[in-house]
């Protein structure tokens, strides 16, 4: 019998949302004790946008997204086999925001669940779906990154309310024979890394309580020194790692699509990685850091730009720690 040839996963469609509203430096200057000036050059943000309404959730942002990969490959909601939703603001504790989603979009045939990895999320996600369909048990497989920041961010803090905004971008991942998608990943994790990036209350380890809400300990707590070493290390050298085993150089990447929280961080990678930064997709101007969406947005905000055979790489690092970088070759 002939062997059966290898399935990869392609992404075969992109969706993106982001809200309406939207928070410019010159409005945080109103708020806290900062400046345009100051943002721009440490972070690279102008504005990012910003969920408002009553009843309004994370699942708010991701449906929009996946409506659109829908309507593009001309698919049903009804033939989607599974939901990943990468989230660190669930809509709730439980159920899983991917279970809402189906529900929002009617995907009654999918099952789902929440992957949580703060910014590497997408990533871990995106991994995940790709070994689903590999299986070959599954033909339609949803990566979504969704984050409404806005929930868990401090308002009164000048140190992380300038990073962070709200928005979605999802994929949809189907089997491929002919070589194109994802290819090779490399993913870590290094729980040591907690002290420095986490939300200290509302888990099983602090449930909420009077005190907890009173300290403010739940929105992100960040001591920035500590993460920005450890992410431009861990992305640079993780990005690097993945193009050594490969046997790939910069020359060889059409695009790095790197996780947006911070200007240095990107441009650390892309040095490390031999690439110009004209090969780099950048929209942390326009959005900020929306965690698990940034990767996915800038695939959707730079779509016409990829062509069928490109190798992109993309590149994250998360609280808690995660990091990681993946190979993947452009479908169409």
């Amino acid at each position: 019998m002939p062997t059966s040839k290898k399935i990869t996963a392609a992404i075969t469609a992109v969706g993106g949302y982001v809200p309406e509203d939207k928070i410019t430096n010159a409005d945080l200057e109103k708020m806290v004790d900062t400046n345009d000036e100051w943002i721009r050059s440490r972070t690279g943000i102008e504005e990012r946008r910003i969920l408002r309404g009553d009843g309004k959730a994370t699942s708010d942002l991701a449906v929009p997204a996946i409506l659109q990969i829908c309507e593009k490959r001309g698919i049903d909601p009804s033939e989607i086999d599974a939901i990943i939703c990468a989230t660190v603001t669930p809509d709730m504790v439980f159920p899983a925001t991917a279970n809402l989603i189906a529900h929002k979009i009617g995907a009654k045939n999918a099952f789902g669940f929440d992957l949580a990895a703060a910014c590497s999320g997408f990533l871990y996600g995106l991994t995940v779906g790709a070994t689903l369909i590999e299986s070959r048990r599954y033909k339609k497989v949803i990566v979504v990154g969704a984050d409404k920041m806005s929930a868990i961010v401090d308002y009164s803090d000048r140190t992380t309310c300038i990073l962070f905004g709200d928005g979605a971008g999802a994929v949809l991942l189907e089997p491929n024979t002919d070589g194109y998608g994802v290819l090779d990943s490399i993913l870590k994790s290094d729980g040591s890394g907690g002290e420095f990036l986490k939300m200290k209350a509302g888990g099983s380890l602090r449930p909420a309580s009077a005190e907890t809400v009173a300290n403010r300990e739940h929105f992100i707590y960040q001591e920035g020194q500590s993460v920005f070493k450890f992410a431009v290390k861990g992305m640079a050298d993780v990005s690097a790692e993945l193009l050594e085993r490969n046997n790939l150089t910069g020359e060889d990447i059409a695009w790095l699509v790197p996780h947006q929280a911070n200007k240095r961080i990107i441009d650390a990678t892309a040095n490390r990685m031999g690439l110009s930064h004209d090969k780099v997709m950048l929209n942390i101007h326009k959005y900020g850091n929306t965690t698990a969406a940034t990767i996915p947005l800038c695939l959707w905000d730079w779509k016409q730009e990829l062509n069928k055979g490109d190798l992109i790489v993309l590149a994250a690092f998360g609280g808690g720690f995660t990091w990681g970088a993946t190979l993947v070759k452009w479908e169409y």
